[in-house]
């Protein structure tokens, strides 16, 4: 890890702190890989990639995502006091995988990126996924054209591609692969 990577933190927001997330969802830079993407969140522009995040929906969105931290997990990633992107780490009761089984999200603004902060963002993420809230594994898909730096990224923090139809590349990470890592 480099000494930039070092001052990586992640801070679970204060309500008041959440129009930093209005922030980052609405940079067309930032969520341009997002655009043209068929995603079914309300407030979602195809057009831009960006995501609608008004006010009116702050409350039942923070008690969702900060109130059981064994089934939700959401952070800022943090650059010497700096908020510089975002995580997340969620349980997936719809999934037809077993019950352990997690999903994670990251988001690092367009001009942080590059850095390596999102690798030691997700290291963190992990961290506390497999020695905090205890997880079989975490697991994460995004379109398949966007795999050059996002599998990159993935495979550098020790997830494997459980597969790829093309359009879709889906990978995960399971709590025995993750610790085999850390001692290794």
């Amino acid at each position: 890890m480099d000494g930039k990577s070092r001052s990586i933190k992640l801070h679970v927001p204060e309500y008041s702190e959440l129009w930093y997330r209005r922030q980052l969802l609405a940079d067309p830079d930032t969520m341009s890989y997002n655009k043209g993407c068929n995603i079914s969140f309300e407030g979602y522009d195809k057009a831009t990639g960006c995501i609608d995040f008004p006010e009116d929906k702050w409350q039942g969105w923070y008690r969702q995502w900060t109130g059981r931290t064994d089934v939700r997990f959401y952070a800022y990633i943090v650059l010497d006091g700096k908020f510089i992107g975002e995580v997340n780490l969620h349980r997936d009761p719809d999934s037809d995988w077993y019950d352990d089984r997690f999903n994670m999200g990251i988001v690092i603004e367009s001009h942080y990126r590059g850095n390596g902060y999102a690798l030691t963002a997700m290291e963190l993420l992990l961290e506390r996924a497999f020695e905090e809230v205890g997880a079989a594994s975490v697991h994460n898909e995004f379109e398949s054209y966007r795999t050059a730096a996002a599998l990159r990224l993935h495979l550098n923090a020790g997830f494997s591609v459980d597969s790829d139809d093309g359009h879709i590349t889906r990978l995960s990470i399971t709590a025995r692969q993750y610790f085999d890592r850390e001692k290794g």
